[in-house]
């Protein structure tokens, strides 16, 4: 890897970003610093703003904001090898089309990294006789990372991107990404929602709650011990998890990553619950009882409801 190792992969400190149409920020005082050959694993609800950092970390949307990677403003003067991968990409008309594997990979370059292609190939099970259009999601997912990581990369941000792969391919291809970080120092930020088979992955997590990194640094993954944590990051475990000042080692060590990631959530709901009452917002909710109201849709639609032949 080149670049001076006092260099952070990711440097961004109290980013706010708002959407041109939003009418609240869709991120607000979020902290994200990196060192190379991190591994960073971003835990958050729908809607947290984790896709929305990622893209902002990618440049492939534009802020009034200092967004440093590997000391270079991704704006103004983006560094070389940066790649991200998001679910958008498989909706695409243009990797749906009537065009083998083999064409495809060739059309974006695979013949100049032909060795780490196949590698890519071998541990994605992607078969070069493949058509795009006549292809599963899954099996389009897997052409998308091989396309996507034959290229070496110093900063990869993945959006959700194994959602539709199975056990198998998902756990080898996590772990070519450890090793990457490891014999490469490349640097990895990971937003899922799928938390078995990962324990091990990460080198810290991220927590973003209603686009806020809390606390606003990483937090080392394994946890480390009570007396070495930081007192933001006490302060930011759930308080369901949170070891009392007493508390030997022995509980943190025992905290998996699920178990983590769902008692935030778990939290996050309750907190986003209270500020919308805070400022009047009303969730929309179905009456109690469907048929004690009768609407001009609902007489419209009932003339189209097979429901009650489809159970019959």
């Amino acid at each position: 890897m080149s670049g001076s190792p006092d260099v952070l992969a990711v440097n961004v400190c109290d980013l706010r970003y708002q959407f041109a149409s939003g009418a609240t920020e869709a991120l607000e005082n979020c902290t994200l610093q990196l060192a190379p050959g991190s591994r960073c694993l971003l835990i958050g609800a729908n809607g947290a703003g984790k896709s929305t950092l990622l893209r902002l970390l990618a440049g492939k949307r534009l802020a009034d904001a200092n967004i440093q990677v590997f000391g270079h403003d991704v704006f103004r003067s983006p560094p070389q090898g940066i790649t991200y991968l998001g679910t958008e990409w498989a909706m695409n008309p243009v990797v749906r089309s009537d065009i083998t594997v083999s064409h495809f990979l060739d059309s974006v370059g695979g013949f100049r990294h032909a060795d780490r292609r196949d590698k890519l190939l071998d541990l994605l099970d992607v078969d070069l006789s493949w058509r795009m259009h006549a292809i599963s999601d899954g099996e389009r997912r897997r052409v998308q990372l091989c396309m996507g990581l034959m290229q070496p990369f110093r900063l990869l941000l993945l959006d959700e991107v194994t959602v539709d792969l199975d056990v198998q391919v998902r756990c080898d291809l996590l772990e070519f990404l450890k090793e990457e970080s490891i014999q490469r120092g490349a640097t990895i930020v990971y937003a899922t929602h799928i938390f078995d088979g990962i324990h091990t992955f990460p080198t810290e997590v991220v927590h973003l709650r209603l686009g806020h990194t809390v606390p606003n640094r990483s937090i080392p993954w394994p946890l480390p011990s009570l007396n070495s944590m930081h007192h933001e990051v006490r302060a930011a475990l759930p308080s369901a998890l949170r070891p009392s000042e007493a508390a030997d080692d022995s509980r943190l060590h025992s905290i998996s990553l699920l178990e983590l990631a769902l008692a935030w959530l778990r939290e996050d709901r309750v907190l986003r619950t209270e500020q919308e009452q805070s400022r009047g917002i009303k969730r929309g909710r179905a009456p109690r009882d469907a048929n004690s109201e009768t609407t001009d849709a609902k007489k419209f639609f009932n003339q189209y409801d097979y429901y009650d032949n489809y159970t019959r």
